[in-house]
């Protein structure tokens, strides 16, 4: 599970983040302005950006290290 959560889920909610930085700082939709607005395309790649987030989110406290870990 770490080379999904290295080399696809992480660069998917980087991606995410970077996205909502640059529409609430500048007002640009980036994944809109590439995919056009409210199309099939943009709302398929917010979809899987937002499933990579949650699952990253989920993976974190799943995997966390116990103390026979350490």
């Amino acid at each position: 599970m770490r080379g999904l959560t290295s080399y696809v889920l992480m660069p998917l909610t980087f991606i995410g983040a970077l996205n909502w930085g640059l529409v609430g700082i500048f007002g640009f939709d980036l994944v809109a302005f590439l995919f056009g607005p409210a199309t099939l395309a943009s709302n398929i790649v917010y979809a899987i950006i937002g499933i990579a987030a949650l699952i990253w989110l989920i993976w974190m406290f799943v995997d966390r290290p116990t103390r026979n870990d350490r």
